[in-house]
């Protein structure tokens, strides 16, 4: 389930981090695998007024401490926010506070606003994206790194202490184009494709991966597909919601029919964003996950 961690995404108000705890507690609590959130710094689409969000790794370390059971993801991270060997320590550093339970998405940004606004560069995304991975994935998977490229570089990089488990968290991938699915294809435990309500949109999102699998020559079981889906639970909406285009909608019955159709097509993960995003959504899609199993 992913975090409200948006402004007025806490069915209509900004959640407060108590709050914010209260939902992550109540999605473990209900057997969801896993809690997520998103990488944003604000939100500018003109004419609507600029939003704001909380910073996700704060939230996350707070998730991390604040429970026990569920697995941590970050959907995703914007590798351009934060100097790549830096995120591997940060990263290293969750891993050990949550006991090995982080899943590392990043990827490569996407909203230009909030780029310009905190004066992070836009241009090259993905070439920019290509040498962090130098030097994020050493740092993690064997503790050292030494990089020099365009845009990064990292000098006999080390990272002590190590966290939790010696080759690193898992590094989940979230894009689509040719170049982020070689990226996929070469380096990733994961990859994530959003977002979507039934399963028959998945088919034309995941063929292209499967080609840059074969074009890389990697076994397509050996990469874990996973989907980021909207959930819209009506019985719970309090009439001020905005609800998305595409979406799987319903009581939790009608929405494990609709996580049973992922799981027949090979989506091992689904990560849920739900409308509301409320303790009692966590509730409703914890009974959904159980009769979908």
């Amino acid at each position: 389930m992913v975090m409200p961690i948006a402004e007025d995404e806490l069915a209509g108000h900004t959640a407060s981090y108590p709050e914010l705890r209260d939902v992550g507690q109540a999605a473990e609590s209900a057997g969801l695998d896993s809690i997520w959130v998103y990488d944003h710094l604000l939100f500018r689409f003109p004419p609507a007024p600029v939003s704001g969000i909380h910073e996700a790794w704060s939230v996350l370390a707070a998730l991390a401490a604040d429970t026990s059971r569920a697995e941590l993801g970050t959907l995703v991270m914007a590798m351009p926010f934060r100097n790549p060997a830096l995120l591997a320590k940060m990263a290293s550093t969750v891993d050990e506070i949550s006991g090995g339970r982080l899943i590392l998405g990043i990827g490569a940004g996407w909203h230009e606003p909030e780029f310009d606004a905190f004066g992070i560069p836009f241009d090259h995304r993905v070439s920019r994206f290509e040498e962090t991975l130098h030097i994020l994935l050493p740092l993690l998977r064997t503790g050292r790194a030494d990089f020099v490229g365009r845009y990064h570089r990292a000098d006999g990089a080390e990272l002590l202490p190590r966290g939790p488990r010696l080759d690193g968290p898992p590094i989940l991938i979230a894009g689509r184009g040719p170049r982020m699915l070689r990226l996929v294809a070469e380096h990733a435990d994961a990859w994530n494709a959003a977002w979507f309500g039934d399963v028959s949109e998945i088919e034309p999102r995941v063929a292209p991966l499967r080609e840059a699998l074969a074009a890389a020559g990697r076994d397509p079981a050996t990469l874990e597909i996973t989907i980021g889906i909207n959930v819209v639970f009506p019985e719970l909406l309090t009439g001020g919601e905005e609800l998305p285009e595409r979406s799987l909608r319903g009581t939790p019955a009608e929405i494990a029919a609709g996580l049973r159709g992922y799981a027949a097509v090979g989506v091992s993960h689904v990560i849920a964003a739900c409308v509301p995003s409320t303790v009692a959504a966590a509730e409703a899609l914890g009974e959904a996950a159980r009769l979908a199993r």
